[in-house]
């Protein structure tokens, strides 16, 4: 039987060089129709607040790039926040991303799990490179989130010591630092799917909601305002007042 030895992490040369343009990026599908869903709810309430989204980049299935002993690696999370980046120029595309060189580590990279899932709670570092270890030792972005849509689990690891350690939830929510939003599951309906989502919680604890919500939630004001104007006017009207129209 033969034994893999893996090349210690601090004997790797990592560098973070600008991507070359005719870098050819991997162009494999999403693995299923929740994904896109699940980082579209997870960006869209999120632009209701600019100090979260100005100098931003928030997507998903989007390469993060770095080098290991000068050959670039790059993956694609399901969801990426990092703040603040540098702006292109008008003229510019972004098509991936490489901290250090554009911008700061990310706050955040998130993976969502169907019930099969493939490398990302891989370590290895022999002829490819896992997903967990890209992220905890050659990036060291501070908070991987893996969620699994299907059973609502969620998993918070933050780097402590140089390694991934599990977070403890607080009422069921995870303090997300640089965002300084919580982080929790919600089971609902949302864009014609039903299940589990991610959402975000202000530190008042206030959910930060979706556009539909917040159109329904000024419906509701607004018809709340035209009963109590109606309230009022009959009240004047019974006390012998005519109100002015």
């Amino acid at each position: 039987m033969s034994v893999i030895t893996q090349t210690p992490v601090s004997k790797l040369t990592i560098s973070y060089p600008p991507l070359p343009e005719d870098f050819i990026l991997p162009d494999d599908p999403v693995e299923n129709t929740d994904q896109p869903l699940l980082a579209a709810a997870l960006r869209q309430p999120l632009t209701a607040f600019p100090d979260l989204m100005q100098d931003a980049l928030v997507v998903s299935n989007f390469a993060l790039c770095a080098a290991i002993e000068g050959r670039i690696i790059c993956k694609a999370p399901d969801f990426l926040y990092v703040r603040p980046v540098q702006p292109l120029t008008s003229s510019q595309i972004r098509r991936s991303y490489t901290p250090h060189t554009e911008g700061v580590i990310p706050q955040i990279v998130m993976e969502f799990l169907s019930a099969t899932y493939g490398e990302e709670y891989s370590v290895e570092f022999t002829a490819g490179v896992g997903k967990w270890f890209f992220y905890e030792q050659v990036i060291q972005v501070p908070r991987y989130i893996i969620f699994r849509p299907d059973t609502g689990r969620l998993e918070v690891y933050a780097i402590e010591s140089g390694r991934y350690q599990v977070q403890t939830e607080e009422s069921g929510r995870y303090w997300i630092p640089g965002l300084e939003l919580f982080l929790g599951v919600w089971e609902g309906s949302h864009e014609s799917r039903t299940g589990y989502w991610l959402r975000w919680w202000n530190a008042q604890g206030e959910l930060l909601l979706w556009s539909e919500e917040r159109a329904e939630q000024e419906r509701q004001r607004a018809e709340q305002e035209r009963q109590r104007a109606e309230r009022l006017v009959e009240q004047l009207r019974q006390l012998g007042v005519a109100p002015e129209d």
